[in-house]
């Protein structure tokens, strides 16, 4: 499994942009909640590890195993259901052997590891009818364990991450136009018919959270407060923030104003307390990290790395535009972490072994 690489085709560039991402992280984290910042450094000493050892691993043996894979992954998301921890209304965590996670962030990637090879394996017959039905056969187990616990939010970042492995394995443009002919006015539809008041496609709570959205001032006191007071913090920080870890009473984390600012509203911290040009940082490098991925991919020796790396790069940069959206009010409140920077092992972990994925298909790019 191990092969003779080259140092000078390490991607010291890429390791760089996600160590000061993380870092960005954990100094916000301490701000918000201290008692969990050392928790987060642990996260990053073995995210970082796995990484490098992951790195050095040919992802193409790896992959042999990918079956294997996608049963682990549909166990543990079914053992969630079925003896999952409850927290805040949800039933999203699991605890083996003392140790809590949440296999709904570790799905991300088993899902890209398995059609990676599924598709490769498959790329010569890919546009037809049959393997792409098979493909969204694999995939709907996953997502409705997903949904079901529930979790709208990784529901909605895995379904475009499906679309993202589907599109760069090489589906044939005639399926991408009717998919978004059909999917447009589908969810349309399904926008209104989740609105009405008896609705039960989704959970109360839920479809609070979306009238919240489109109605703040009736839900400013409920639904609405996390939100519009992360947008309230985001903009007193102005140009350069109030400063690190300030100690004025009406800031977002002092004043209490956002339950667990340490997680999903972590980008309200950093805009209040670093501002405009923190926040833009934040997102400068959220680019550059997606793009790093998409070079990597271009250059990729097979199909396979070649979706590895695409969909590391979709899952940083399409996950951080949601969580930025919901805490600039762009979009309803989803709670999804923003990659590198929230506060979650199981988060944080399994996207260094994206990254150590993503590395070793660096180490094996086409010259």
């Amino acid at each position: 499994m191990l092969k003779h690489y080259h140092i000078k085709d390490y991607d010291f560039k890429l390791i760089i942009l996600v160590t000061a991402l993380t870092w960005i992280g954990i100094f916000a984290i301490g701000s918000a909640q201290e008692s969990v910042q050392s928790r987060q450094i642990a996260g990053f000493v073995l995210g970082f590890f796995l990484m490098l050892v992951i790195s050095l691993f040919d992802y193409s043996v790896i992959l042999r195993f990918y079956w294997v894979l996608y049963a682990v992954n549909l166990v543990l998301l079914a053992l969630v259901r079925y003896m999952g921890e409850e927290h805040g209304g949800a039933q999203r965590w699991l605890n083996l052997f003392g140790i809590q996670f949440q296999p709904s962030e570790a799905a991300k990637i088993f899902l890209i590891l398995f059609f990676a090879q599924f598709i490769q394996k498959h790329q010569e017959e890919m546009n037809s009818l049959r393997i792409i039905l098979m493909c969204v056969l694999f995939f709907l187990p996953s997502i409705w364990l997903i949904y079901k616990q529930p979790d709208m939010s990784t529901s909605i970042m895995v379904a475009i991450l499906f679309c993202v492995i589907l599109f760069v394995g090489g589906i044939s443009w005639k399926y991408v136009i009717t998919a978004v002919a059909v999917a447009v006015p589908a969810f349309i539809i399904l926008f209104m018919m989740i609105l009405e008041p008896d609705q039960d496609l989704i959970k109360n709570f839920q479809q609070n959270r979306i009238l919240a959205w489109l109605n703040p001032e009736e839900y400013a006191t409920t639904e609405a407060y996390q939100q519009l007071n992360s947008m309230t913090a985001i903009g007193s920080g102005m140009l350069y923030g109030k400063g690190y870890n300030n100690n004025e009473s009406l800031s977002v984390k002092n004043g209490n104003f956002i339950s667990e600012p340490q997680t999903d509203f972590i980008y309200a911290v950093i805009g209040e307390e670093f501002g405009f040009v923190g926040g833009c940082i934040v997102i400068v490098l959220l680019i550059f990290i997606s793009f790093e991925c998409i070079m990597v991919a271009r250059r990729a020796k097979d199909l396979a790395g070649t979706i590895i790396a695409a969909a590391v790069a979709a899952l940083i940069g399409f996950q951080g535009l949601l969580n930025i959206a919901v805490a600039t009010g762009a979009s309803p409140n989803t709670g999804i972490p923003l990659p590198f920077v929230s506060y979650g092992l199981t988060s944080l972990v399994s996207l260094y072994i994206g990254i150590g994925f993503v590395l070793n298909v660096r180490l094996q790019c086409k010259k």
